[in-house]
């Protein structure tokens, strides 16, 4: 399974102008821009509520926007059926909070699903021998495969669901608070396999987190949702010039600092 490279001509593989999405009179986005640049990991922050999984969820097609617009690879995704979105569908892989596994499947059973969805035709042996790889490469033992999602730890199920995210070799891989629920060194291990497969298959990564340390350790920019809309986006030491209170308040409260000094150690 090759990874994915690009002619630098080639458009960005994000973009989003203009978005708002409102549910009755509740506004969660209003005039939100950004763009992601191929090849690189960015970092999603915002305070709670502040519509991070709701941005996801109108790049991926699974939230229509209230207005704007938003390209992926070069579709524009708004105003067409999903249905007619699944050439560029099977270019991307999820990874939803908490997995979202189908818990009557085992993890190989799990990664099949897309293969089935997408390759109907497959050879069910040569199915079950590329999802055993994903589940390889997510950093799982051989025998996580057999496995039921009940049988596994929080880390491992997550692994499982990042197998199933990256079963159809996409070239974007959406993570939602891909370390959530872990233990410092399950964390920290999770940001490096995030690194390594960013770099080993050419994925350009959108990483909604508010780990700290994953966005000190793995992040290439950050971009900052406040007051409805992308307040900044760059790297760290550009977001705290800015010196927006938010912006200010969260990389510079105790826990920011923390993360820097450690970060920094780890360099130095």
């Amino acid at each position: 399974m090759s990874g994915h490279y690009h002619s630098p001509d080639e458009p960005p593989p994000i973009v989003v102008e203009g978005l708002a999405n409102r549910f009755g009179d509740f506004v969660v986005h209003e005039n939100l821009d950004l763009t992601v640049r191929r090849g690189e990991i960015l970092g999603v922050v915002g305070g709670s509520g502040s519509g991070k999984s709701v941005l996801m969820r109108s790049i991926i097609g699974l939230q229509r926007p209230s207005a704007g617009r938003v390209e992926v690879l070069g579709r524009n995704i708004t105003d067409i059926d999903p249905d007619s979105n699944i050439g560029v569908r099977c270019r991307w892989g999820v990874l939803f909070q908490g997995g979202a596994l189908f818990s009557t499947l085992t993890v190989g059973e799990n990664v099949e699903v897309a293969l089935k969805q997408f390759y109907p035709d497959l050879d069910p042996v040569l199915r079950a021998e590329i999802a055993r790889y994903k589940v390889i490469l997510s950093g799982l033992p051989d025998s996580a495969v057999a496995k039921y999602p009940s049988e596994l730890s929080g880390g491992m199920k997550k692994r499982a669901g990042l197998a199933r995210a990256l079963a159809l070799d996409p070239e974007l891989l959406f993570l939602d608070e891909p370390t959530a629920g872990l233990d410092p060194i399950g964390a920290a291990k999770f940001d490096r396999l995030t690194r390594e497969l960013k770099e080993t298959l050419g994925l350009t990564v959108f990483l909604i987190t508010h780990d700290l340390d994953t966005l000190y350790e793995i992040c290439d920019r950050v971009a900052v949702i406040a007051e409805k809309k992308i307040i900044a986006v760059g790297t760290i030491p550009e977001l705290i010039a800015t010196g927006h209170p938010w912006i200010e308040e969260y990389f510079n409260g105790p826990r920011g600092r923390a993360a820097r000094a450690s970060h920094e150690r780890a360099k130095g």
